[in-house]
């Protein structure tokens, strides 16, 4: 299976996190998602294969723990750490 880029999946999990923290405030109920967060729900699951929005969390969260790179580990100008 193909993985998307850390930082790619780290931006799909903040928007939607954002959009849903957003939405919550709100009260809007889950029926009425913006058309943008049910966009980035189904491009989490796609990304990480799976179908429902709950389990791509999951695993965006474990795929990008397991992709960052402790700061001593490091070398080289221009490295990042995805947190």
């Amino acid at each position: 299976m193909l993985m998307p880029h850390p930082a790619v999946l780290r931006r799909l999990v903040d928007e939607y996190q954002a959009l849903t923290k957003t939405a919550g405030a709100a009260g809007a109920e889950s029926a009425t998602r913006s058309t943008r967060e049910q966009d980035l729900a189904y491009t989490l699951c796609v990304s990480t294969g799976t179908r429902d929005v709950v389990d791509a969390l999951e695993t965006a969260r474990r795929w990008l723990a397991a992709a960052a790179v402790p700061p001593e580990q490091q070398t080289g100008p221009g490295t990042h750490v995805l947190v």
